[in-house]
């Protein structure tokens, strides 16, 4: 058996670091190690409640309008504030805007480069992947980053400018939307939908969408092929590459959502536990969630709910390898994600992705293009439906004492923050990140995550300095490494 370490990984949000056995060149155990202490939530303790929506947003630069809307969340349970129906619409609109560019970057700047490396030249698909894909030089970055510059503009109307805008309150959105800036949104919609049906699906999103089934999606690639657009370009890589037999978590066939898109009262996507062992959906509570601490440079025993959490460092921990928290579901891993999104949301070709080749690279990327084909007709209806000169945003007191649960689906999959407020301040508060699900060291039982699990049985050459099958996985997952230890 021999052991290597892998960091840190270009591409990817933050400090990462994996510790692999292997043996007869394949992984036989992993270990994810997230080497950046950070301390956000000790920040927060003593601040007033209200601070956390200026301090929590700098948790992150590519995703703070996700942690805006949870930490506004979790005020608004603590002080009991309704949102009005403009207010829910601005606010899911702002915070799909961000997802959707999340999506649109990671596939295009992130995931897709890797396939036009030089290790891959032999390939029959190579020659137009690397014109495509090339990091920095393929044609793709001319065509996207125009494009989702043009539809961030939606986040200056929305939130006055991003990141960490301070836009998003417990009651709304402190930025009433004007009746000619409703029409501009509109207009910015369509022309994202333009471009996407021209240059990533090559089909109208309702045909994508429309797909519902895995022998659906082989058809509707080989109805034109891989010059359909950049989507078929991927399926055309990943049939060849058998990426549905890299990335797979057998102990991790549980899939998260908190549910997304509040509008009305009700979510666009459901909330819930798939459990793709026994095919069945479970309720989510947050009671269900704990973390544990038995592998995390942290001080503490046991598993802890977040509101009774703490977050403290200790170095000397002897099994400790990684800052980040084993965050478990009723003492199971999950996984988090667009795949888990759409697998809980019911949609037909994610549960039979994962009903047949579970949760893996393959997987993994065609949820995250599923969910941008679903998402964007809706926004148009979110947009179309505000109505200027109608709240935005409620006013509330803050108590002096209470508890609140925030609970929002950020790009990456699940994000949740829990605060305990007395005496007017912040005493405790909890952030549980997409990627602490997703990347979570072992937990006192000896359960790996669900990333230390798909790592296992990867081909890993000698000489391999960097394993491009390592970088595949890691990156369909798409980390955040600094919402992870936050």
């Amino acid at each position: 058996m021999s052991r290597r370490v892998l960091g840190p990984f270009n591409r990817v949000e933050g400090d990462l670091e994996l510790s692999l056995d292997a043996e007869d060149g394949v992984v036989t155990a992993a270990r994810v190690n997230s080497p950046l202490y950070r301390g956000f939530e000790q920040i927060l303790e003593g601040k007033t409640p209200t601070d956390a929506l200026v301090i929590v947003p700098r948790i992150c630069g590519i995703c703070s309008v996700s942690q805006s809307v949870a930490a506004a969340s979790a005020l608004a349970d603590a002080a009991g504030v309704e949102t009005p129906p403009n207010g829910q619409r601005a606010t899911s609109l702002m915070l799909a805007t961000e997802n959707l560019a999340d999506h649109l970057t990671h596939f295009y700047l992130f995931f897709m480069p890797d396939f036009a490396r030089d290790a891959y030249r032999e390939s029959t698909w190579f020659d137009p992947v690397h014109a495509r894909f090339k990091a920095v030089s393929g044609s793709a970055v001319a065509d996207v980053l125009p494009a989702r510059a043009q539809f961030m503009q939606m986040l200056g109307m929305l939130a006055g400018k991003w990141p960490h805008t301070l836009s998003v309150q417990p009651g709304g959105s402190a930025r009433a939307v004007s009746a000619s800036e409703r029409v501009r949104m509109v207009s910015l919609i369509r022309s994202f939908r333009a471009w996407l049906e021209r240059y990533l699906f090559g089909d109208a999103l309702e045909a994508v969408s429309a797909i519902d089934s895995v022998t659906a999606l082989w058809a509707w690639l080989d109805e034109r092929g891989p010059v359909r657009g950049d989507f078929a370009r991927f399926l055309d890589i990943a049939r060849a590459q058998g990426l549905d037999r890299l990335g797979r978590c057998p102990g991790a066939e549980r899939y998260l959502s908190y549910g997304n898109y509040v509008i009305d009262g009700g979510r666009l996507f459901a909330r819930g536990v798939w459990d793709g062992e026994k095919t069945e959906m479970n309720g989510f509570a947050h009671e269900d969630v704990s973390e544990d601490v038995s592998h995390a440079w942290m001080a503490g025993e046991g598993a802890r709910h977040p509101l009774s959490g703490f977050t403290l460092p200790d170095i000397d921990r002897d099994a400790a390898y990684s800052w980040c928290k084993a965050p478990r579901w009723r003492g199971a891993v999950v996984q988090c994600g667009a795949l888990s999104r759409q697998v809980v949301d019911g949609h037909p070709l994610a549960r039979d992705l994962v009903t047949q080749g579970g949760g893996n690279v393959l997987s993994r990327v065609v949820g995250r293009l599923l969910e941008i084909a679903r998402v964007v007709p809706e926004m148009e209806r979110w947009a179309l439906g505000l109505a200027p000169g109608e709240p935005f945003c409620a006013s509330f007191d803050m108590p002096d004492s209470a508890q609140g649960v925030g609970l929002v689906e950020a790009a990456r999959g699940a994000l949740g923050h829990w605060v305990v407020i007395r005496k007017g301040r912040i005493q405790r508060y909890q952030i549980i990140a997409p990627t602490t699900w997703n990347f979570s060291p072992r937990d006192a039982g000896g359960v790996p995550g669900a990333l230390e699990q798909a790592l296992v049985d990867t081909p890993v050459a000698e000489g391999e300095a960097m394993p491009l099958a390592v970088q595949h996985i890691v990156r369909s997952f798409d980390p955040c490494m600094v919402c992870t230890v936050h």
